[in-house]
């Protein structure tokens, strides 16, 4: 059995994944939350995973590369130097890092990738995402796999070829842009939608997200994925054999 720790443990995503550490026949190593003792949980599991804050990721993986401890991070909100600290944690423990861990959401996005590589500029791309009243950040992290993984099969720079937030007198669409709408309310857990808008023809790929147990059963299935590998960073597709 894997001891696996939660930081993050009180939040939504934190019980879903105690339950999910629970169904899948693990052992649960105990959780933090925000001004816990994040060293003395990896210093008592076998691996860690990470739903708390974007602020708390610094403190998180130093705890976790001094325990020699892997950590599946899931946070979302992720900024540039964010992904700096995890590639300097994964050159001395194994780090999965993803924005989103349901393992539909990671077929989902190889199948982005495929039709982005086989389909040219004249196809338009635009990524639509709803959530919860509640969340923080848009575009969601999922539609940002989502979006990078069109970029891949495009041979694009994301950040460099998308439109977001549009809003009055905007112009025509750029040739060959990946372009974001995100929708905010009720209790939705998460619902993505990736269209491919061609000459008389679309194409629309979905994934929706009935309840918060498919991200928690795909962190678990991640933690003891990674458990034994050796030091580097890691996605979920990995975990897929993609």
């Amino acid at each position: 059995m894997a001891r696996i720790g939660i930081i993050g443990s009180e939040g939504r995503m934190g019980q879903a994944i105690a339950a999910a550490i629970a169904d899948a026949g693990e052992d649960f190593a105990g959780g933090v939350d925000k001004g816990g003792d994040v060293a003395a949980l990896a210093a008592q599991s076998d691996v860690l995973v990470d739903f708390s804050s974007p602020a708390a990721l610094e403190e998180n993986l130093d705890a976790a590369a001094a325990a020699g401890v892997p950590v599946v991070i899931g946070t979302t909100g992720l900024e540039e130097r964010h992904h700096f600290l995890i590639d300097h944690a994964a050159e001395t423990i194994p780090v999965l890092q993803t924005g989103n861990t349901s393992l539909g959401v990671t077929l989902l996005a190889h199948l982005v990738r495929e039709a982005a590589s086989r389909l040219g500029e004249d196809w338009d791309i635009e990524i639509v995402e709803t959530h919860h009243r509640m969340k923080v950040d848009a575009p969601s992290g999922t539609a940002l796999l989502l979006g990078e993984a069109a970029a891949r099969g495009r041979g694009v720079d994301l950040a460099q070829d998308s439109e977001r937030g549009r809003d009055g007198i905007t112009g025509k669409r750029g040739t060959g842009a990946i372009g974001f709408a995100a929708l905010r309310g009720g209790t939705v857990a998460g619902d993505h939608t990736v269209a491919f808008l061609g000459e008389s023809e679309r194409l629309t790929l979905s994934h929706m997200a009935e309840n918060r147990s498919i991200f928690a059963r795909g962190a678990v299935r991640a933690c003891q994925w990674i458990l034994g590998k050796p030091p580097g960073r890691y996605t979920m597709p990995e975990v897929l054999e993609l």
